[in-house]
Formats: structure tokens, sequence, C-alpha cells
């Protein structure tokens, strides 16, 4: 049998259907995929696509046990490096990681890693994977993590796994950070799969406390100083939405698609009246940004009834941020992209509700500082996108409550808090911080990385505190 090329493919549901629902779009692989899939892997023996993993996942491992059929020794292989593989399988960018540095992708494609993560895991799931409660030591030391995101996570599932008594503080009412608020349902279900993974780390002895705004319920000082914890891990996210500073952007019928996609996906908005929280969502609207956080805005209006939905991106396709996958499930369900576009204001009626979105073209010059090309006005070119409904997807910055109430701690000019690459460590002894609250918005898989190597230096922080 020679080899494939080609990777398997993924069952899907149909656009036309599932552009109507908030299932998941993405079906996942049978066992005879998943099987046929792991047989293309050429199992190197200098594992390139493992330089791509941030985690270090033994990808070659992994897939000659799928390929055997042993998906016990899998998951567990999967689980040595990561915590959250249900998760990572669905929203990681592979292609950009992992698939990237595989030799298949010189001739064909790449084998299709992220989805046999998302195989074993999803078969670990619904085997009923059983997770043994640690026993911690009497003399057990303590460490808070703030935030419940990725790289919160995973640095609470390795410091657990090493014996010490972690604390979770989340703001919001459940916790998952990103994972429960940012991503739809459709592209990562919440009960079936964010909150299963989180609960195996409440198995492993983790505590969550939710509604707990540390800043303002408590301070990193009163954890350190009064509630007795060891140390303390920041992994707040990056979750304060940026505007245009256009004219109009307080209109109503403007969201950001922070506020827009929390309302959907975490309180569940798209469910009222059985859900409280309701949303207004108009007939037409434009999504500004050409993210991935502007595609799930874009197809989350769509599925709550929108008739026609806009992406308004000031760059090419070529230049587009967002995931392929996801720019190819938003062409299909039928979201209109509106390229080389730039808004100028937001226009509205008397009664102060969005009527139509001023924009102008745009058309690509000279590389910027970002290594892509500089959107240039093109004169003379004003239009008006007739629209009720703008979202404004151009990204997100720290919540500066932390930092702000905490003595001692460095940040940078963009308010994220200064942090060693390789360990996490802060300007403030037994602080440590990881994930987008440092690096800016990124990825899961990256957010993930940082807590694994914080969890590393936080355990050699506190050996050497025990034993000064």
């Amino acid at each position: 049998m020679s080899l494939s090329l080609n990777r398997n493919p993924m069952p899907e549901q149909d656009p036309q259907v599932r552009a109507k629902n908030f299932q998941e779009v993405t079906l996942g692989y049978t066992p005879e995929l998943a099987h046929a899939e792991a047989t293309r892997c050429l199992q190197c023996k200098t594992a390139p696509c493992r330089k791509g993993c941030p985690v270090e996942i033994d990808i070659p491992a992994f897939i000659k046990q799928v390929k055997e059929g042993a998906l016990d020794a899998a998951i567990t292989t999967i689980k040595e490096a990561n915590g959250l593989p249900a998760v990572c399988g669905r929203v990681c960018p592979q292609e950009e990681q992992c698939e990237k540095h595989c030799v298949l992708a010189k001739k064909g494609e790449a084998v299709a890693i992220g989805r046999l993560e998302r195989y074993v895991a999803d078969s670990a799931r619904s085997k009923g994977e059983t997770i043994t409660p640690l026993e911690y030591a009497k003399d057990a030391q303590k460490v808070a993590v703030v935030g419940s995101g990725p790289a919160g996570l995973s640095v609470a599932g390795d410091l657990a796994k090493m014996g010490y008594k972690v604390t979770m503080f989340e703001a919001l009412h459940l916790p998952g950070g990103v994972l429960m608020y940012g991503i739809p349902e459709f592209r990562l279900p919440k009960d079936e799969v964010v909150q299963n993974e989180i609960n195996g780390l409440r198995q492993l002895g983790v505590e969550i406390v939710v509604n707990a705004v540390i800043g303002s319920t408590f301070t990193v000082d009163e954890l350190l100083e009064e509630e007795g914890f060891d140390a303390v891990f920041i992994g707040t996210g990056a979750g304060l939405p940026y505007f245009m500073d256009v004219p109009g952007e307080n209109l109503n019928g403007v969201y950001s698609a922070n506020e827009f996609l929390t309302r959907c996906n975490l309180m569940k908005a798209y469910r009222f009246p059985q859900n409280a929280t309701p949303i207004h969502v108009g007939k037409r609207v434009a999504v500004v940004g050409g993210g991935n956080v502007a595609m799930d805005g874009a197809r989350t209006a769509l599925r709550l009834g929108a008739e026609h939905v806009s992406i308004v991106y000031r760059r090419s396709e070529k230049e587009l941020p967002a995931r392929l996958e996801e720019v190819h499930h938003a062409k299909e369900e039928g979201i209109d992209f509106q390229l080389l576009t730039a808004p100028t204001e937001v226009l509205g009626n008397k009664e102060g509700w969005v009527t139509g979105l001023k924009c102008v073209r745009m058309e690509l010059g000279e590389p910027d500082a970002s290594g892509r090309r500089r959107p240039i006005e093109v004169e003379n070119s004003e239009f008006v996108l007739d629209v009720d409904t703008v979202i404004i997807a151009i990204g997100q910055g720290p919540n500066p409550l932390v930092q702000s109430t905490t003595k001692g701690l460095d940040v940078n000019r963009k308010g994220n808090i200064s942090a060693d690459e390789e360990t996490g460590a802060t300007s403030k002894p037994g602080v440590f911080a990881g994930g987008d609250i440092v690096t800016g918005a990124a990825t899961v898989i990256l957010a993930m990385g940082a807590g694994k190597k914080a969890a590393v230096a936080i355990d050699q922080y506190l050996r050497a505190k025990r034993n000064k």
C-alpha cells in the first residue's frame, strides 16, 4: 500500500445546516479514519513535529499507539505533556506549530496531528476516564493561581501533580477563561469538553474559587501575606477590548467582540429567554477585524439570525491572521468578506442606533514593522455598508486591575506584566506570570506552554524557600 500524501478529511455538519445551530461544526474522526490517518505517520526518528509543539507532546509515540489501537496508552502519552488535549485538538493552530514541521508536508499534507489528539481525548472521555485523587502532605506548600484560562489550568495541573495545594481564583462564574467566554460553542463545546477537562483538575485536588476578582476580592499581596500562599501565578489573559477610535463607536448596536462573545458563550445569550442574558443582533452585521475572534463573532451573529454578515478587514486575504480552517468555514457558511476595507465612522439615527458603517478602500504598500504590507487609503473611495450592528474585533489587551494593585510588579509600555520568558518569574519575589497577560493575545497552546515552564520554576522556587 502506497503512502497517501493527502490527509483524511474530518466529517463536518453541512454548512447550510450548521449556520443555524450552535452544535459543533467538526464531528471528529471515526476509529477507521483515525487508524488510516495514523498510518500516514513516518515515525521520524528526529520527530521534527515535536519542535513545533509548545508543550512538547511525544507526537510520534501517541500516533503509533493510535495506529496499534492502544488508546489508553495514547491518552497517557499525551497527558504527560498536555492536560487539555480535547481542547487543544480542537482550537490550536497546528498548521503553524507541530504540523508545520511534519516531513510529509514537504510533498503533500501533514499528518493531522490535532485531529488525532482530539480523537484520543474524545475516546478517553467517552469511556469515562477515571482520575485518582492525589494525596497531599500535611505541610504541603500552597500556590494561588489567578485566572483559570489555559495558562492557569496548565500551571495548576502540573503543580498539583508535584504535590502542591493549588487554589485557582476566577473572576467570572465559571472557570475556563477564554475557553469559556471567547471561543464559541460550535468550535469548542463548553460542558462536554471544557468543563469536563477542568473537572479533571478538581479530581486531582485543585480548588477552584469563582466570582473572585483578584485586585478587589483579594490583592496579590494579601494572598501572600494574609492568606498563607507561598507563591502566586498570574494568568489573567488579555480581556480588555481595543476600539477603533472613530466617530459613532458609542452608538447602540456596537459591541466589542469580547462583550458579544462573552454574552453568547459564557452567559448563553443564544438560549434567551431560557437563559436570562439577552443580546440584540440586527439583520445586517459588520465585524471589523480579520483574526479568529472576528471569525467567531461573524459566525455567531449568523447563528443568532443575522441575514447578512460581513467581515471588514483592511488588508487582503493573504494577510488574514485567522486560521485557514476558520476562514474556510466562514466562507462556506456565507460570510461576506469586505477585504482591503477600513471603517472611518459608525453612522446612526437620531434615536442613537447604528444605521451604517462608513468605509474607505485600501491598497497595500510596503511592509510595516509586523512584516505585513501596510494598508494605504485609496483617495475618493468612500462608501457606506448598510448595517445595523457592528462588532469590533481588532484585538484586546491586559486588564490593569492586578498590576495596579500589586506593589513592585513591573509592566511594559502596553501594560503587560514583565516576566522571564523561560520561568515566568516577575520583578516581585514569589510572583510568576504567563500567557496573554505577559505576551499579549496569543494562542491557547502557547499560554499552556508558559504555564508548564512556570510550574517548573515555581517548584524550584518553593523547594529553595523550604530549604532555607
